[in-house]
């Protein structure tokens, strides 16, 4: 995309980004209703919250605000200030997951179809908070934050990467589920649904919503 086409007005790229906040947070909800798996990024919030006591949204920011130090740790002096950023990013995306968890008029369907429908529902409204979030060019969450910083540090495949840290968030979020709950928790089917689909999902959207750029500023007026 050119720069013309990924620039945009600050107001209307921060009102994308919050509105990509409160979709991540209903995914993230969607995908809890569903009792079949949270995303890979979000089992280690979930799982803590359920042995903490408190809430996904409050364990998602203190899970981002520990990947954000991370970010510190590993770049050290190449690390950009800007990266405080993540932290209101974070917050934001804990308050949308709260919020939906407490607005949401349903629990768990006794339908094991219609609880793969809810997560399926999760998947693809997380996936579009994901682009629109890409689109807005502001920040990114932390957890893809630690994923590029160690992909710089390390000079890997930013995909390779990203493999890793998911497996390795699901791997962490089981040992606690089953060492402080005495069972898995937060990882299941629709944990590997998440980590095989959010990604195209989100090509997908983006193909889109790059596509309805390029024809915004293709309508537009050249300037004298």
């Amino acid at each position: 995309m050119s720069e013309s086409v990924r620039s945009g007005h600050p107001l209307l790229r921060c009102l994308l980004l919050a509105c990509s906040l409160l979709l991540m947070g209903l995914g993230v909800s969607l995908q809890i209703k569903a009792s079949l798996g949270t995303s890979p990024i979000s089992s280690i919030p979930y799982v803590t919250a359920q042995i903490s006591g408190l809430t996904v949204g409050t364990t998602t920011i203190i899970v981002n605000a520990f990947f954000v130090l991370a970010q510190f740790a590993i770049l050290r002096r190449e690390v950009s200030w800007t990266t405080l950023l993540q932290l209101l990013m974070a917050a934001g995306m804990g308050g949308a997951i709260d919020l939906w968890n407490a607005l949401l008029p349903f629990d768990t369907p006794d339908s094991y179809v219609a609880q793969w429908l809810l997560c399926a529902a999760g998947i693809v409204t997380l996936a579009l908070g994901v682009s629109l979030e890409i689109r807005s060019d502001l920040t990114v969450a932390a957890g893809e934050g630690i994923v590029q910083a160690v992909a710089h540090k390390t000079g890997a495949v930013f995909g390779n990467v990203k493999v890793a840290f998911d497996v390795s968030c699901v791997v962490v979020a089981l040992v606690c589920a089953v060492v402080c709950l005495g069972a898995p928790a937060g990882v299941r089917e629709g944990t590997v649904a998440a980590a095989l689909c959010v990604g195209v999902c989100t090509k997908g959207f983006s193909k889109v919503i790059r596509r309805l750029d390029e024809r915004r500023w293709a309508r537009r007026p050249a300037r004298a």
